[in-house]
């Protein structure tokens, strides 16, 4: 019996489940600097996704909840101005993030400090085509992070009237804007930001935002997850036959589904965090690395005559590959840092508690 587990639940009976549930909304956070995209997060979500002490993240990360009712995916990753991050590892986190986002954000949700405005902030829209492609602004939303008692429709009228370069700021963003609390357990605000939100969305006709990019990040994730289930193939058929033992009719189908959909979730999030694109990614910095460094040491070896060069070429080569080396166990460690929570791993859970598992 062959089983696909993406296909593996009847369609007709997972739309009737999705029947009177609101569409999520995808959510990609950008921040320039400092910890207004953390805040921002922590805002829609309405929970601490990230401490008040976080500044800057070095790998991409992706939170589930919900913004006023409605169900939201919000993406983040490292700041545009972050400087400890190398080149190679803010174009892989770049290439992470779609993956965390695909098909493509619903919204760009571009978040500053209101008192803290900068003159690289200014020239966030240029990186942003730069990042994401030339129509990425049509879909961006200007938010502006405050603190303590200020009315809002007073930072609205500043916003709009008051400061010319804040004015100018969001102009350049199609005049779309929203100011927030830095506070994320004062809720007063989610409605009105839904609001926004959704009416921006549905000015585009109600689709979410897409490019040459995030089409290749969601073809790279869709291999990985074929790749990933062959692999437990046998797995889940050895664990669907023991359920058909344990449970009848629509008891059965109950379990069968809960145990793929929650196998279908550890598997999508296995792959969204590394896939063969992000491999070649990881790929072209550590050879990046090795001519970097062995550049750089030929050129200090030149000192020493045309033996010196070779010496010092081949060493710096080698601290270049390490380098590159260490950053893939970094990056690595990264991702079991943001890997799903422990819940996702249902599956040893399941038949740990549901069935006695024979040890091979």
């Amino acid at each position: 019996m062959e089983i696909n587990i993406f296909w593996g639940i009847d369609p007709g009976q997972m739309e009737k489940r999705k029947k009177g549930s609101a569409k999520e909304l995808r959510l990609m956070v950008v921040g320039s600097s400092g910890p207004s995209q953390f805040q921002l997060t922590n805002s829609i979500l309405g929970r601490e996704a990230f401490s008040k002490d976080v500044t800057c993240i070095s790998a991409s990360v992706k939170n589930k909840g919900e913004l006023s009712g409605r169900p939201v995916t919000v993406v983040n990753g490292p700041n545009i101005y972050d400087k400890d991050i190398t080149h190679p590892k803010r174009k892989m986190e770049l290439r992470r993030s779609k993956c965390l986002c695909i098909p493509g954000p619903h919204a760009f949700l571009v978040a500053f400090d209101i008192e803290k405005i900068s003159p690289n902030d200014m020239k966030t829209p240029w990186l942003l085509k730069k990042r994401f492609g030339s129509n990425c602004l049509k879909h961006c939303m200007v938010l502006f992070a405050y603190e303590g008692n200020l009315d809002g429709a007073s930072l609205e009228h500043r916003v709009k009237k008051t400061e010319w370069y804040l004015r100018e700021l969001i102009e350049k963003y199609g005049g779309r804007f929203h100011v927030f609390k830095k506070n994320w357990r004062d809720r007063s605000q989610d409605k009105e930001l839904l609001r926004k939100i959704e009416l921006m969305v549905a000015s585009l006709g109600g689709g979410h935002f897409s490019s040459t990019t995030f089409q290749r990040a969601e073809e790279s994730v869709r291999r990985e997850e074929k790749r990933l289930g062959k692999q437990r193939a046998e797995e889940i058929e050895r664990t669907w036959n023991e359920m058909e033992q344990q449970y009848m009719s629509e008891e059965l189908c109950f379990h069968k589904d809960a145990y793929i959909t929650n196998v279908r979730a550890e598997i999508q999030a296995k792959a969204e965090l590394d896939n063969g694109w992000l491999r070649t990614s990881l790929a072209r910095g550590l050879g990046t690395g090795l001519v970097v460094g062995a550049v750089i040491g030929a050129l200090f070896g030149s000192i020493e005559g045309a033996g010196g060069m070779v010496l010092y070429g081949i060493i710096g080569g080698a601290v270049g590959g390490s380098a590159g080396g260490t950053a893939q166990v970094a990056i690595k460690h990264m991702e079991n840092r943001v890997a799903p929570p422990a819940r996702l791993n249902f599956n040893s859970i399941f038949i740990n508690r549901f069935f006695a598992v024979p040890r091979t």
